[in-house]
């Protein structure tokens, strides 16, 4: 390998490689990457999805970010919050993402209500669903038309480059490696 990647300029570090089985999994880029039984089937599949290290990693953002005292408002919070998710959705959407997705938005509107709940100490949740969860759908916090981004609404597209029609540099004329 070391041979095939020093023409581009690359060297491989003997430190983070190791050869592992399939089924054991290994992390790379912040996905996970591991063979899998398909549900519903005996048959096993190769799945890529978001990392436990890169949904730990999202997930103190946005607690650092749904600080108490940190922000003027919730447009200033929505504000800040939103191109934070945004981008780490449009990372992880070329996996196997829509569990972890509803799972962070989850989180976010969790730690967005909680904020606005130390915020507003004596507001009730009819006051709070009233005045600060008006997006729809799904009671989205909104305020100055700024509504927080919906994770679970980011299109998932799996698996662009599979098995025969991957290019590489090493076929004739960048054509794809015949399955």
């Amino acid at each position: 390998v070391a041979d095939v990647i020093a023409p581009l300029g690359l060297r491989l570090s003997a430190e983070k490689s190791r050869v592992c089985h399939l089924d054991e999994g290994f992390d790379f880029l912040g996905f996970r990457i591991q063979r899998r039984r398909r549900k519903g089937t005996n048959k096993m599949s190769v799945y890529t999805y978001p990392s436990k290290k890169a949904l730990l990693s999202i997930m103190a953002k946005v607690r650092a970010l749904t600080k108490r005292a940190r922000h003027h408002g919730l447009a200033d919070l929505l504000g800040r919050l939103n191109p934070v998710l945004r981008g780490w959705c449009a990372y992880f959407r070329h996996g196997v993402s829509k569990a972890t997705f509803g799972y962070l938005d989850a989180f976010a509107w969790h730690r967005v209500t909680q904020w606005l709940l130390k915020r507003h100490k004596r507001i009730t949740w009819a006051d709070l669903y009233r005045r600060f969860l008006t997006g729809r759908p799904g009671n989205r916090p909104q305020e100055n038309g700024i509504i927080m981004f919906d994770t679970t609404t980011v299109p998932i597209t799996r698996y662009r480059w599979r098995a025969g029609n991957i290019p590489t540099p090493w076929t004739s004329m960048g054509a794809s490696v015949p399955a």
